[in-house]
């Protein structure tokens, strides 16, 4: 259990360094441009994907935490 919880530390850690390098690619692409509609329209994108694995993500948590309380009531 404290190895599991030793590499998703590690993993969440490394996920910032993955999205700063991914916002610099995206600045650069947006400012050689000069296109305010083409930023906006990039933001927007970028919003409505990073929805999914919140909802996702909190789904599967919820479905968990039922689960065992039902589990914790039944016993």
């Amino acid at each position: 259990m404290k190895i599991k919880s030793i590499i998703l530390l590690f993993l969440f850690t490394m996920m910032p360094i993955l999205a700063e390098a991914q916002c610099a690619m995206c600045r650069a692409v947006l400012e050689s441009e000069g296109s305010e509609a083409t930023a906006k329209g990039i933001n927007d994108g970028i919003v409505y994907l990073m929805i999914f694995p919140y909802v996702l993500i909190g789904g599967i948590g919820f479905f968990i935490y039922r689960s065992l309380r039902n589990k914790k009531t039944t016993d």
